[in-house]
């Protein structure tokens, strides 16, 4: 079959690889109908996360049809239709019972690996490094998903593969964010970062009723997409985030800041982000958490952060004393996709939201490695690349 393949930092291909078997009796085989690049695939793509080997299958968005299906698996049968969750989950453990999907205790088939790293195992993840199990991902042809008995979530025939993709990421993703702050009637909601979880976490503040939802970027079409979902923008080349945000709450500051950008934050006119990247150049720093610093300098004491923007290792200059002080609630993690999916599906059925909003390109799985070097410089208006194979 033929797959999107990292051979390094800026360098995926096009390749043919073996196709996937059938390991385990709860597995099953998905024929990839649609996949997407994710903005957490451009942490790999320019090569700032550990544990990636040459060769390795990308890509943790994607759907298809189940094309076979390991003999213990009650679920599935060949012919269903299903999103797969970028979180691999076996449904058993304490995790799991509790809802703590993305943190999984037995679906990381490198678990010590990444207990070393952080002190305990996540969830395995597909294409995503070998720290969350070396899986292959969904940019390809043909995907084994292990634990298929619980993970896949089967969607009617009468919703598009773009209506209901982005379930098994950015979508939850989004949502997880805004339920992560509790949003109240009169909350002001600041988002840093407009890409595609951004949009998501937009529109999820609105859905739940925050007072006003501030969108802040640089990238004039997403700050347009933010300002269509109900964002009020804030282009941060051309007017200063603490002032604007201190104009929007009466210099109270936000009650609620997501940082949905991550380790990768591109200020450029700050001391601090000139800093992280001097730091990052020499390896001395793994990310670079100027948004991070930007929200909790401005939240409103007693606010809540919530991150869903994803961190790989260390951090430097984070003002924890401010933090502390202002008697800040951090909430983060990756998602827990399977808590939110059915409610989120049901709200695609019933027209509350159409994620398909998001997609600006579509191509074949071959153009795949040109569109990483799209989505990453940002070029041609791309928000969101979606591929088919």
């Amino acid at each position: 079959m033929k797959a999107l393949c990292w051979h390094g930092k800026h360098d995926v291909r096009y390749e043919t690889v073996p196709d996937p078997e059938i390991e385990s009796p709860r597995d099953a085989i998905v024929k990839v109908s649609s996949c997407a690049i994710c903005g957490s695939d451009l942490h790999l793509y320019d090569g700032f996360m550990l544990g990636m080997e040459s060769g390795d299958i990308l890509g943790h968005e994607f759907m298809g049809e189940v094309v076979e299906v390991g003999r213990a698996n009650k679920k599935l049968k060949v012919g269903d239709r299903v999103v797969v969750p970028f979180t691999i989950v076996c449904g058993d453990c304490d995790q799991c019972r509790r809802g703590n999907f993305s943190v999984c205790e037995r679906s990381n088939r490198n678990a010590g690996l990444a207990a070393k790293m952080f002190g305990h195992t996540t969830a395995g993840l597909f294409g995503y490094s070998h720290l969350t199990g070396g899986y292959p991902g969904g940019q390809a042809e043909y995907v084994r998903v292990p634990y298929a008995d619980v993970g896949p979530v089967k969607v009617p025939n009468g919703l598009t593969d773009e209506q209901v993709l982005f379930l098994g990421d950015i979508y939850p993703t989004g949502w997880q964010a805004a339920a992560q702050c509790e949003i109240e009637p009169d909350d002001t909601v600041a988002v840093w970062g407009c890409g595609p979880v951004g949009q998501f976490c937009i529109r999820s503040a609105v859905m739940m009723g925050a007072r006003q939802v501030v969108a802040i970027d640089n990238v004039p079409e997403r700050l347009s997409m933010a300002e269509a979902g109900g964002a009020i923008a804030i282009n941060f080349d051309e007017d200063s985030v603490l002032e604007r945000l201190g104009e929007l709450t009466r210099g109270k500051g936000p009650q609620k800041c997501i940082d949905a950008v991550g380790l990768e934050a591109h200020a450029t006119a700050t001391l601090d982000s000139v800093y992280d990247r001097a730091k990052q150049a020499v390896m001395l720093e793994t990310d670079r958490p100027h948004v991070l610093r930007e929200m909790i300098y401005v939240c409103r004491p007693g606010g809540t952060l919530s991150i869903p923007g994803v961190y790989a290792g260390l951090v430097d200059k984070i003002p924890f004393g401010a933090a502390m002080n202002k008697s800040l609630t951090f909430r983060m993690g990756q998602t827990h996709v399977n808590r939110w999916a059915e409610d989120l599906l049901r709200r695609i059925e019933e027209g509350q939201i159409d994620p398909s909003f998001v997609i600006t390109h579509t191509a074949g799985l071959e153009d795949g490695p040109e569109l990483y070097k799209t989505f990453r410089d940002k070029q041609d208006g791309c928000v969101k690349a979606v591929l088919k194979p």
